[in-house]
């Protein structure tokens, strides 16, 4: 058995590394010894270290992280910790992005391409794993050094953020390897930026937070009966007073993109679009009897749906990245006895353009299906509220819409089950453990960490009760959403302490939906040690 002698960083105490070859401790000549220069170590080539007195390290044991890590195979050896002047080094010129964060993290130094090998490195690297599912990496822990690899980059950068974890306030990356991955493709935090107006600072701060615990999706609802919240040159009229401009929105697109984030724009139609038809007042919605219908624009008017088509149109560039919501809820026209006799205008216009026998319900159908229509020429998978698809029509929505499900409250409401049996795509907003509502309004109450992590899995669509395991892999996800229905009942720290638990429950869980191994107990410990 070998051994080097170990400099503790301040240079104040001596310990001995002691390592067994077959078990992950540092025997051959790159291995670190001493722990305590202020430059980067040499190449080290000489001979192995000669024998002095030896102690054995236990094996180690799995990182303690949020989410947790899957897979932990454990080796003796004392892991590795990071110090100033050790190196990041990759293997790959694409992962200059992930190298250059987590250095910075560390603070150490980032040495882009290197082909040695030095004691104390982080190495990052591009594995050849054809067909292993891109947000997985591996992340050994030997000879003093650690490799992180993945078969593409957002893998790598979430093995940084284990790395980050395990390291946080002087800790240990346990020697090992973690094998690690998702369960779920899509992991996302949606807030209502139309109905409460967050700062750019502050979506910036929570991008930040997510990054380090694995979400890859941000969505923005930024338009809304209350407000629309970003610049727009196609129609500035319908543009809030408090707004985010461009810049500051591709500064937030940027930030997520650098953390594998996709930010998910939505501009809920035909309902909810009441900031649009204050400037539009000609295409609100009115019934037979001359009332306006709050939030609702007339999908009978060609204008209606032109502007629609403008906004999402200017947005597509704006927005890069795969998934589109496009809201469909709500549509007040459909909450009435008898649609067609309140609005013989939108009736008119269903027999038109689908026949004798079309309803309300078959035209705001074909409404859904023609903005899918304008995102998919921008190459993006739209997604809809499960409240705008609707039983029983002629015209049915397009099979590639997904369902994003929050709630099984809606006139003639479905059981997740029919969305999931027609063989559509779903994503988890279960209202009733993943919507927090200001100000509480009707039946909601704000959701707890404590309830998602014990009670709550991604087949959890309604309710408590989970749909069959047949269906789990259609479930894309999940997504943890902020309403600002009463948006003065939080402030924004309010809502950042709020959402703070619940966030890393959620994300536990859709990392890995099985029975977590902490307790709550231990689970809150360990976030108020990570901070």
């Amino acid at each position: 058995m070998a051994v080097a002698l170990v400099v503790v960083a301040a240079g104040v105490s001596l310990g001995l590394w002691a390592a067994s070859g077959g078990e992950g401790g540092a025997t051959g000549p790159e291995a670190r010894a001493s722990r305590g220069g202020a430059a980067a170590a040499p190449t080290i080539t000489g001979p192995g270290t000669s024998p002095s007195p030896t102690r054995s390290y236990p094996l180690s044991e799995a990182p303690r992280t949020i989410p947790a890590v899957r897979d932990h195979t454990p080796a003796r050896g004392p892991g590795w910790r990071p110090e100033k002047g050790d190196r990041v080094v990759v293997d790959d010129p694409a992962l200059a992005d992930e190298g250059r964060l987590i250095a910075g993290e560390l603070g150490l130094s980032y040495q882009g391409e290197k082909s040695d090998k030095r004691a104390g490195d982080l190495r990052l690297g591009l594995n050849e794993d054809e067909g292993a599912n891109p947000e997985s990496y591996v992340m050994t822990v030997r000879d003093g050094r650690v490799e992180i690899s993945g078969p593409a980059e957002a893998g790598v950068f979430y093995g940084t953020r284990t790395l980050k974890q395990a390291a946080h306030d002087g800790g240990t990356a346990p020697e090992g390897v973690v094998r690690d991955e998702p369960a779920k493709p899509q992991r996302g935090f949606m807030l209502d930026i139309a109905r409460k107006n967050f700062t750019a600072g502050w979506i910036e701060d929570r991008i930040r937070e997510l990054g380090d615990l694995k979400f890859n999706q941000l969505g923005l609802h930024f338009s809304d009966d209350q407000g629309f919240r970003i610049e727009s040159v196609s129609h500035p009229e319908v543009v809030s007073e408090q707004h985010l401009t461009k810049a500051q929105v591709r500064k937030i697109v940027d930030l997520a993109k650098s953390r594998h984030i996709t930010v998910v724009p939505e501009i809920d139609s035909p309902g909810h679009l009441g900031a649009v038809l204050d400037a539009h007042p000609d295409l609100q919605l009115r019934s037979a009897q001359g009332s306006a219908v709050q939030g609702a624009i007339d999908i009978s008017k060609s204008e209606s749906a032109d502007i629609v088509d403008d906004l999402l149109n200017e947005y597509a560039d704006l927005f890069p990245g795969g998934p589109w919501h496009l809201g469909g809820d709500e549509y007040q026209a459909l909450t009435r006895s008898n649609p067609e006799a309140s609005f013989p205008q939108l009736a008119a216009a269903a027999r038109e353009q689908y026949g004798s026998g079309a309803t309300v319900a078959d035209l705001t159908t074909g409404w859904l299906n023609d903005r899918a229509a304008t995102v998919r020429k921008h190459q993006r998978t739209p997604r809809a509220w499960n409240d705008g698809f609707f039983r029983g029509t002629s015209v049915e929505a397009a099979k590639d819409i997904q369902v994003a499900y929050w709630t099984g409250k809606e006139i003639g409401a479905r059981q997740p089950a029919e969305y999931l049996s027609a063989g559509r795509k779903v994503i988890n907003y279960n209202d009733e453990f993943l919507y927090y509502v200001l100000g509480e309004p009707q039946t909601f109450v704000y959701p707890t960490g404590q309830r998602i992590y014990e009670q709550w899995t991604p087949r959890v669509l309604r309710g408590t009760t989970a749909v069959p395991e047949r269906y789990d892999g259609q479930i894309l996800g999940g997504s943890f959403a902020v309403w600002g229905d009463r948006p003065n009942a939080q402030t924004q720290d309010q809502v950042a302490a709020g959402i703070r638990m619940p966030l890393r429950a959620t994300v536990q869980k859709l990392w890995n939906p099985d029975r977590p191994e902490l307790s709550w107990t231990e689970f809150r410990a360990l976030a108020d040690r990570l901070g």
